[in-house]
């Protein structure tokens, strides 16, 4: 059993020890302000239950919490109950922990990075310098409503000679600003309100400490929501950075199959966008190897092999090592690639392409290859549709064999992924098309609303490739952006360019 602090949003902010848990967990049970995306980290076959589909209302759902971690626990399963921020500061982790010593659970508490921390950092606030600050104070706007009296020292607090900050204060902030202020604290000292601190949902709201209130109401703050208080708020001016970001603010679509996704979804977060994961296609396993089997054990007689994909690589390896050979059957041949992502993938088998276009398409790869092809035979290893161009063109000066190493299918849009809803929506800035058959299978299975929304740019189209912009126009749809070098990094620099628009 592990009570773990799942950080204040930003996925990359959880803790490699929360990650182990999380891999390890049959069951984990979470905050409803806990990223999605964290979930990720865990097991295809964990249960993932949010608190709020527990029984009860808020105030009652507690008892619920610590007797199902209770329960599990007891037939033997590993359960991770993953909390916002770190469990014990500002949350219930305490209550939890004794709930579960009470019961005879063993268990490990993994602190992660509280909001104050992580927010302030976003938002460029240092929380202590020389000249400013040398003590925090982290303060509960929100104590618990059946106390007697309240526990906080107004006094002590307008005196505090450092930063202090308010969790969950946005609901009491005129109550919290009066209160300082009555006792001493001057009203015009640097005040912030940080809203979703550390995602790309993240606003800074700046004013003096008896102005902060109407600010907040101005610009429409509303939890969660972190407040600061100190001379260090005038420091964000000079250091401010994660809001500068390229693509801070942007929530972009990303379509490829959600085991290829993960590097494009790192660099969005990296640029500041929120990235949703909508898979429009499938790959998958052949289900007749024979034709493959038949292409493998002609190898020796062949003096090229032809990759267009990773997906492709990554197949034909497991095929090859499936069949009891090595590395070794492939000593004798040379090796093209069809771009870097494909290269990648072959490196990644400490294999070196042979060849690789400048431009990173079948008619680059035809160009690159029909000199150095001309009277072999070629190996072309692809998926079971695409274009055809390639064999074509390489067979007028080569003997060449296709053969189709893993299937490609359209991915059914279930209509309660929250991607699709946010889709939807129009929640979504812009969608990222990187193959033509991810271009047909998004904008024919997203349903007419949406569709009638694409043709108006939202959300923007952002294509890898001419031919990607083709398959978007003979549908109909405009292309809101073109990457000119047909990998990622140009779809993301296509992105910029758009967003700085």
């Amino acid at each position: 059993m592990a009570l773990v602090g799942a950080g204040p949003g930003h996925p990359g902010l959880l803790t490699l020890r929360a990650v182990e848990c999380l891999r390890q967990a049959d069951l984990v049970l979470y905050d409803r302000l806990v990223p999605v995306r964290l979930l990720e980290h865990a097991s295809s076959s964990a249960r993932l239950l949010c608190v709020e589909e527990l029984p009860a209302r808020h105030p009652d759902r507690y008892p619920q919490i610590h007797q199902t971690m209770i329960d599990a626990a007891r037939q033997g399963l590993r359960v991770v109950r993953l909390k916002g921020g770190d469990p014990f500061l500002f949350g219930r982790g305490a209550e939890e922990a004794e709930a579960l010593r009470a019961a005879g659970v063993p268990y490990e508490v993994v602190p992660g990075v509280t909001a104050a921390l992580g927010a302030s950092a976003c938002a460029g606030i240092p929380l202590t310098h020389r000249q400013h600050a040398s003590a925090v104070a982290l303060v509960t706007g929100h104590e618990q409503p059946d106390k007697a009296e309240s526990q906080l020292d107004w006094g002590a607090l307008a005196r505090f000679p450092g930063t202090l900050v308010f969790y969950m204060g946005i609901a009491r902030l005129p109550h919290i600003v009066r209160s300082l202020i009555e006792n001493g604290k001057p009203a015009d000292v640097p005040a912030a309100a940080v809203h979703w601190g550390t995602t790309s949902r993240q606003r800074t709201v700046e004013a003096t400490l008896e102005g902060l209130p109407a600010r907040v109401a101005e610009m429409g703050i509303a939890a969660p929501a972190l407040v600061i208080v100190g001379p260090v708020v005038g420091m964000r001016e000079k250091i401010s950075w994660f809001e500068d970001r390229p693509l801070f603010g942007k929530r972009v679509l990303v379509t490829r199959p959600r085991h290829q996704a993960a590097d494009l979804v790192r660099r969005l977060e990296e640029l500041g966008a929120s990235a949703l994961v909508l898979p429009t296609v499938e790959v998958l396993e052949l289900e007749d190897w024979s034709a493959v089997d038949r292409a493998l054990a002609e190898l020796p007689r062949c003096q090229w092999l032809v990759f267009t994909s990773a997906n492709g690589v990554h197949a034909l390896m497991r095929r090859l090592f499936a069949g009891g050979r090595d590395l070794r059957a492939l000593g004798h041949l040379r090796l093209a690639v069809i771009g870097p992502a494909t290269g990648d993938a072959l490196r990644s088998y400490h294999l070196m392409p042979d060849a690789m276009p400048a431009e990173h398409n079948s008619e680059g790869l035809v160009a690159a290859l029909r000199p150095l092809v001309t009277g072999q035979r070629v190996l072309l290893a692809r998926a079971d549709r695409g274009l055809d161009l390639l064999r074509e063109q390489l067979s007028t000066v080569a003997e060449v064999e296709q053969v189709a190493v893993y299937r490609q299918v359209d991915h059914f849009l279930a209509p309660a992924d929250e991607a699709l809803e946010s889709l939807r929506r129009g929640e979504v800035d812009y969608a990222t098309l990187t193959s033509s058959n991810i271009a047909r299978a998004l904008i024919l299975g997203v349903g007419e609303e949406v569709r009638e929304r694409m043709k108006k740019g939202a959300p923007g189209l952002v294509t890898i490739s001419p031919r990607t912009s083709a398959a978007v126009r003979e549908l109909e749809m405009p292309v809101a952006g073109e990457a000119q070098t047909y990998t990622t990094e140009g779809v993301l620099e296509a992105l910029c360019l758009l967003a700085r628009r």
